[in-house]
């Protein structure tokens, strides 16, 4: 039978389940009828049948729904009477399962006021193989028109496999059964509308640099402006009088509802006559929405029913989840909003789960070995304390006796130290070394740049000096630091005191775990911003010593959702409190044009023997046409801006020593102010400087803009930050609100996990595992969930050796594809 009858039942058929509401085609039935007649025509359709047919849909809108019930009832005998004559030379049974726009097209996606949807009847489509020749690891050239060509194309976007497919979730969807008129929008919501191009033309904007392209878009009921940023291609993509789908937020640009950078495309006939919840994929060049769409409905309805739920039905029932085949194709074409919920939620636990899984894999094989036993006397400790030149705070104190009990527990410390920058951290490591070293054991401590090693070896140095009169601590002569710039002889010294046991505690950076370094009796391992160490590199560093303590610290606070996530490993200790006498630094956003305010606090700081720091988002300019760039800036402040005053720069493609160099002058008050790039984020200390300015602030994220905050307020005089923008309408950004809100570091940190994702806070924590394709980091409930369920299964089966568990083993071993046994 032509495709105009088979459309043309469907959308009967919709309506009939709809009740006959005249909704099932946006606008009423009579809407289609233009374009149906047209397709009829070309179909050889007689003339009589289109306009008999065409007679009844035009009464349609005006009658009862009784009446309604039985022009329907007539078409659809005009229809049958067409086939019986055999006019179509089609078999009937083709007519009714039409192949992929058959799920499109059979349900509504409103649960209550509809009837029940039917099942999904399986796509007419077979692999080019048997299905038990091939598993979801075939070749996406099993798929029936599929060549190597779209299979290339494909694997732009990661799609290689059958099952790469199946979890290929869309990044939207459409809603077709909640499509919204323009003349009932509101400002501030997040919608999606259908209508036509009006209008469309580019123009050129902030004196010519940049383009903004404006479309009118109207669906009968009014109008609205769609406003692209220098995106002049969608000119060329986009021509009055076309049918469009736009998504977006409703905004008002003077006085009028408009949306900027709205997601759209053209509107497919068969998605217009659904009425249901359509699905919108990521594409790549040389793929059409509608072809993808076609291949996932085809691959989604053969191979979901054949998947083997992995998850045990134990948890499936306690954790209330649906089964894996429904949510894989509930997730790519719902029938209702509450099934698409329901799926999102099921694939969502599974990577957590997984996740968590890992993690306490990871945890039972560090503590499943022993570790040396190292116990101090509480006199010995309290001696320790009262030299020190400083007092403890309460969350130190608590930090301190953490690390006490893992070390005498006799199972090797996994423990990850988070407080904010300038919390005292580093005295806690520092107490933990002289545990270790008291009783004859090495510590290695490495840092993440030369810089930063250089800084501990100095304090610790000084420290072991304060506490000189304490009996078994370290001598300075005991300490070494070993970076990348150590002379060569000086390292083979440092290499054979390392190996013979004189040194105790090295400080240093990649370097500690080359090759030639070997350990007399490696027990404790410190690793200062753990985030930038990779798996390898510290299971290398672990591997000098036999089952060697961890202690890992941070100066970046981690959210609560993440700690009991992909820090679920670590044991925590939280200082957060800052130590006494620390005054927060007072931050504040400056417009672009008052940074000659900012230019003259800094040399009241200055006159008053204080230093600044001055940092920028790039090293040379031409990296980025508007940014400012340190090395042009350096030159004009210390010509037009500061000429009585010595300006360092220090950036990220100096040589080692230089940088080494250039910090030792600033250090030591030779130069009044650093012109720097971010390479200043972590860990420098300065106490003598109470002035950051940041230039191009709306460049960084939260978390590097409160490490920069926290190169200030290192000592007792009061400290400033000052954020510039590049632009005046930069200055309404988020990031730069919250860092003059507040100091809090966790409150911070948890608005950057709203803002950036997960991303700045994993580093290279994240490489021990895939990707998170569904699961939101931020969503603490599900996290606890599926933390509470996976604790309980581990407990009963930590190797999931059980035969209900051998599904779920083979996909956690999928899952952390690429961990090696450490995400410590």
């Amino acid at each position: 039978m032509p495709s105009s009858i088979d459309k043309l039942r469907n959308i009967l058929k919709l309506e009939t389940e709809r009740k006959y509401d005249d909704r099932a085609v946006v606008g009423g039935l009579d809407k289609f009828l233009p374009s149906w007649k047209n397709d009829a025509a070309n179909s050889n359709l007689s003339e009589h049948l289109i306009e008999t047919i065409s007679e009844k849909i035009s009464r349609y809108k005006d009658a009862t729904a009784q009446e309604r019930a039985e022009i329907i009832s007539s078409i659809l005998a005009v229809l049958d009477q067409e086939n019986t004559n055999g006019k179509s030379g089609i078999p009937k049974e083709t007519a009714v399962k039409p192949a992929v726009q058959e799920r499109f097209h059979s349900q509504s996606s409103k649960p209550s006021s509809a009837a029940p949807s039917p099942k999904p009847k399986s796509a007419p489509f077979q692999p080019k193989e048997a299905p038990g020749n091939i598993g979801i690891n075939a070749p996406l050239t099993v798929i029936p028109g599929i060549g190597p060509g779209h299979a290339k194309t494909l694997a732009n976007l990661g799609l290689k496999n059958l099952g790469d497919l199946l979890y290929y979730f869309p990044r939207r969807y459409d809603d077709y059964s909640k499509l919204k008129q323009i003349s009932k929008v509101n400002y501030g919501e997040d919608l999606t509308i259908l209508g036509t191009i009006e209008y469309i033309s580019s123009r050129p904007f902030r004196s010519g640099s940049q383009k903004i392209t404006e479309a009118v878009l109207s669906d009968g009921t009014g109008s609205i402006r769609l406003t692209w940023f220098n995106k002049p291609y969608i000119e060329n993509q986009l021509k009055p009088g076309q049918q469009i789908v736009a998504a977006g937020k409703i905004d008002i640009y003077l006085g009028r509802f408009v949306i900027n950078n709205p997601e759209w495309e053209h509107v497919e006939q068969e998605h217009l006559v659904t009425n249901r919840i359509v699905p919108v994929y990521p594409l790549t060049a040389g793929i059409t929405q509608k072809w993808l769409r076609k291949k996932m409905f085809q691959t989604v309805t053969f191979w979901s029913p054949r998947l083997t739920d992995f998850l045990p039905q134990k948890v499936r029932d306690s954790a209330g989840l649906t089964d894996l085949p429904d949510a894989i194709l509930q997730v790519h074409f719902p029938e209702t909003v509450e099934k698409l919920k329901s799926a999102r939620e099921r694939l969502s636990f599974d990577e957590i789960f997984c996740l968590q899984l890992g993690v306490l894999k990871q945890k039972f094989s560090w503590q499943s070995v022993s570790a040396a036993q190292f116990t101090v006397s509480d006199e010995w400790i309290e001696n320790t304390l009262q030299n020190l030149p400083f007092r403890l705070t309460p969350a130190q104190i608590r930090a301190l006796n953490d690390v006490r009990n893992d070390l005498a527990s006799g199972k090797p410390m996994n423990r990850l130290i988070q407080g904010d920058v300038g919390s005292g951290k580093t005295i806690i490591a520092a107490l933990a070394a002289g545990i270790v070293t008291l009783a004859e054991g090495q510590v290695a401590f490495m840092a993440p740049t030369s810089i930063l090693a250089e800084q501990h070896y100095r304090n610790l140095t000084n420290l072991v000096k304060s506490l000189s009169t304490v009996s078994g601590w370290l001598k300075p002569e005991q300490i070494r630091l070993l970076i990348g710039s150590t002379p060569g002889e000086e390292k083979q010294q440092i290499i054979a005191g390392l190996e013979n046991g004189d040194i105790k505690l090295v400080i240093g950076t990649h370097a500690l775990i080359e090759d030639p370094i070997q350990f007399k009796h490696l027990q404790l391992a410190i690793v200062d911003e753990q985030h930038r160490f990779g798996v390898s590199q510290r299971a290398a560093l672990r591997s000098k010593g036999s089952n060697p303590h961890l202690l890992v610290m941070t100066a970046t606070p981690i959210p609560r959702s993440l700690a009991l996530t992909v820090y679920g490993d670590l044991d925590l200790s939280v200082i957060d409190e800052l130590p006494e006498g620390r005054q927060p630094v007072e931050t504040y956003v400056l417009h672009p044009l008052e940074r000659e305010r900012a230019y003259q606090l800094i040399r009241n700081q200055i006159s008053q023997n204080y230093q600044a720091f001055i940092t920028y988002p790039l090293i040379e300019q031409g990296e980025n046409g508007e940014a400012k760039a340190a090395v042009e800036e350096h030159r004009r402040l210390q010509t037009e801006v500061f000429p009585n005053l010595k300006l360092g720069l220090l950036h990220g493609r100096m040589r080692p020593e230089e940088k080494d160099e250039t910090m030792a002058r600033f250090r030591s008050g030779e130069f009044h102010i650093l012109v720097s790039t971010s390479v200043v984020e972590v860990g420098v200390d300065v106490p003598n400087a109470t002035v950051m300015l940041v230039e191009g602030a709306n460049r960084f994220g939260l978390a590097q803009l409160h490490q920069f905050r926290g190169r200030v307020g290192r000592g007792d005089a009061k400290a400033y930050c000052l954020l510039i923008p590049e632009n005046e309408d930069a200055l309404e950004n988020e990031r730069l609100a919250a860092m003059a809100e507040t100091n809090d570091g966790f409150v911070l940190a948890e608005r950057d996990l709203e803002q950036r994702g997960p991303g700045e806070f994993l580093g290279t924590r994240q490489s021990g595992y895939t990707e998170l394709k569904m699961a939101n980091l931020m969503d603490v409930r599900l996290i606890e969930k599926a933390r509470k369920h996976a604790q309980a299964l581990f407990e009963e089966d930590p190797e999931l050796t059980k035969p209900e568990h051998r599904e779920l083993e083979k996909m956690i071993t999928r899952f952390w594809t690429s961990g090696k046994g450490d995400i410590s």
